[in-house]
């Protein structure tokens, strides 16, 4: 554990070296010089210039590449902190060697920040670079779709039966507390273990999906990631038997591309990320779409902060209760279900019959699985 005069001088900076100055030990000296390289930026943007005769082997931005920082950051922090870092050297700092040089962006982790980050520089890189972009983006979805699918089709493949067994020795169906009682002949009083000589599984039931899943997205740039995880969902669903899946994007503006859902890639690099939310106009679209009430369920993916007024945005979800649509209100969906969404309006929108939570994509699929028993 760190001492608090090293977690200080962390914090500070080069600055603090002559107050702080050699408390470091060689690894978080490293860390420093990779920081340094990145947010002594903000020095430099407020008219301070570097310390000169400052500590031997400073790796200054003039003297460290983008490739290199970027190798370095990544073997000094923990995965979190270096997605932020990435995060911020591009959409913060806009590093040019970052934008421009192929090498660095094959060099990127795939994750759904460097997929936001594409989206939100697309038309900021050097044009002989979008091929190479889109190819990055194209890899980055297949990574994230591949972790998805799975456990999509798991969840909407049907409820487990606790009450039948099943041949099938899948680990998503092993009954723990079943395996148990089967096995509590087998216990071994000396090494203090239960033996389990027979395991036992679930089946699960078959369910006729005949449902429509209408996903209506606010495409604001806070809600970026939340717009990934839906087209990408939105894709997977599409090829499950049984589901018809209808998306709609909103700002001020509704942008329906249920006909793009086949191609991720394409429907996102067609956002055009920002602007103003009007969500009682999408939701009064999504009306329309709905053809049989009690089979369908509307998603909306929003943080519900209205820019106009909220009167028609609570008399369409009014209708739609009463209509026996099932309502799900996601104020996120990402990797970490974290969300800040307009509290007051969460609840308005809870007590006229929407059920509302922030949660992971796999949890998103647990749920559309309960309620489409």
């Amino acid at each position: 554990m760190r001492k608090p005069q090293e977690r200080w001088r962390l914090m500070l900076g080069k600055y603090a070296d002559r107050q702080l100055g050699g408390c470091l030990s060689s690894a978080d000296s490293r860390r420093d010089q990779a920081l340094d390289y990145l947010y002594a930026r903000e020095y430099q943007k407020r008219g301070i210039k570097p310390a000169s005769g400052g500590r031997k082997g400073s790796l200054d931005p003039t003297q460290m590449r983008a490739l290199d920082w970027l190798g370095e950051a990544r073997n000094l922090f923990p995965d979190a902190v270096f997605e932020t870092l990435q995060s911020d050297a591009i959409e913060r700092y806009q590093l040019a060697d970052l934008l421009k040089d192929p090498k660095v962006w094959e060099d990127l982790d795939p994750s759904p920040a460097l997929l936001r980050t594409l989206l939100t520089y697309q038309d900021r890189a050097d044009p002989t670079m979008q091929a190479e972009l889109r190819r990055i983006a194209q890899k980055v979805i297949d990574d994230i779709m591949q972790r998805l699918r799975s456990k999509i089709v798991r969840a909407m493949s049907g409820r487990r039966n606790r009450h039948q067994r099943s041949p099938m020795k899948a680990s998503a169906n092993f009954d723990a507390r079943a395996t148990v009682r089967a096995n509590l002949d087998t216990w071994d009083a000396d090494k203090k273990r239960l033996i389990a000589d027979q395991l036992v599984f679930m089946s699960r039931q078959k369910r006729h999906l005949d449902w429509t899943i209408v996903l209506c997205v606010d495409q604001s740039g806070s809600m970026t990631e939340s717009l990934i995880f839906s087209a990408l969902m939105a894709a997977i669903l599409t090829g499950l038997p049984g589901i018809k899946v209808k998306m709609v994007l909103f700002d001020t503006s509704i942008l329906d591309v249920t006909d793009q859902l086949d191609d991720p890639l394409d429907l996102l690099l067609s956002v055009q990320l920002g602007g103003g939310t009007d969500i009682g106009r999408a939701v009064s679209y999504c009306e329309m779409l709905v053809e049989q009430p009690s089979r369908t369920v509307l998603a909306l993916v929003s943080d519900f902060y209205e820019g106009a007024g909220p009167r028609r945005l609570l008399a369409s979800i009014a209708r739609l209760n009463e209509a026996r649509v099932c309502m799900l209100g996601i104020a996120a969906l990402d990797d970490s279900g974290q969300a800040d969404f307009d509290r007051g309006m969460a609840e308005q929108l809870a007590a006229l019959g929407m059920n509302v939570a922030a949660m992971t994509p796999e949890n998103f699929a647990d749920w559309l699985a309960q309620v489409m028993k």
